[in-house]
């Protein structure tokens, strides 16, 4: 069967089959943003993000050859949430979540991480290590008053034992916070590595630290689309200046095969922000650089 022009791509994310929850690997948008403390629209993430990859559907991967379409891969379409209850939300999403092989979850806000985490900490057993590239910490107690608003989900995560703080590693930290943030995420074990860092170093020697840290166990990768600079994500809801280049997060992300993931998620896409879908798909690229890491292992 020909391969359909680009514009004419399937609907589900790199056209993979809908709705087979046993497939070994489901993409699933999940659209709340309910929990967002500054620009609204994340609920719109997913299908962006989706449109935009029709550009990942013709050929594979350049360095690696993988072909993420090979894999055993259904589009689950988008979990359900409860309206305006974010408790609820996110008993939902955890639930949506349990069951499935191996999951790649389309923001939505940064919120959404903690029910994944949750349906996935409990299916292995224990917590996990965890890649975070982000410009907020996200290790609030609290966000004005709400527990679980998505600039808290990592202290929720951590205090709950779903993720182990000494495998955890944030990448591309530059936004305001209070010294006593950074000094409770440092005194769990988390390493934090701000964008400056980055800049000063390379993809390569980035990659090496995040192999270090996170070791040989089962780890997960969330991707706030936020860490890189509002140049190359002008559409999210708290975008901070000073970030990653959109090169600078692929060549990182190419260079971490050899960790054990077990899920990932791709969030804060804001596309009524975003400009000739930029931000859109430099997170299909995120998603579609992850399944191909998934994919060279096959």
């Amino acid at each position: 069967m020909p391969v359909p022009v680009t514009f004419a791509a399937p609907h589900a994310f790199l056209g993979a089959r809908p709705d087979d929850r046993g497939a070994a690997f489901c993409v699933a948008g999940v659209p709340l943003d309910i929990g967002t403390t500054n620009r609204a629209g994340t609920r719109d993430g997913p299908r962006a993000i989706r449109a935009a990859a029709r550009m990942l559907t013709d050929g594979r991967h350049p360095e690696t050859g993988a072909d993420p379409t090979a894999l055993d891969l259904s589009d689950l379409g988008e979990f359900e949430i409860a309206l305006g209850d974010i408790p609820a939300s996110l008993a939902r999403i955890e639930e949506q979540a349990a069951g499935l092989n191996h999951l790649v979850a389309l923001g939505g806000e940064h919120g959404i991480t903690l029910p994944l985490l949750r349906a996935l900490a409990r299916r292995l057993g224990g917590p996990v290590g965890l890649v975070h590239f982000d410009a907020h910490l996200d290790t609030s107690e609290e966000n004005f008053g709400q527990r679980f608003a998505h600039g808290s989900v990592f202290w929720h995560a951590i205090t709950e034992g779903l993720v182990a703080p000494r495998r955890m590693i944030q990448i591309g930290i530059r936004a305001p916070a209070w010294p006593e943030m950074f000094d409770w995420t440092r005194g769990q074990g988390v390493t934090i590595l701000s964008a400056q860092q980055v800049h000063e170093s390379t993809p390569a020697a980035i990659a090496a630290q995040v192999r270090e840290v996170v070791g040989e166990g089962p780890a997960y990768l969330s991707f706030d689309v936020d860490c890189l600079d509002p140049a190359f994500a002008p559409g999210t809801g708290t975008p901070e200046v000073g970030g990653l280049a959109t090169w600078q997060a692929q060549g990182i992300l190419r260079r971490l095969g050899g960790l054990d993931l077990r899920g990932a998620d791709v969030v804060e896409v804001a596309p009524a922000f975003d400009v000739a879908e930029i931000t859109a798909l430099a997170a299909a690229t995120v998603a579609w650089e992850y399944l191909c890491l998934q994919a060279a292992k096959r």
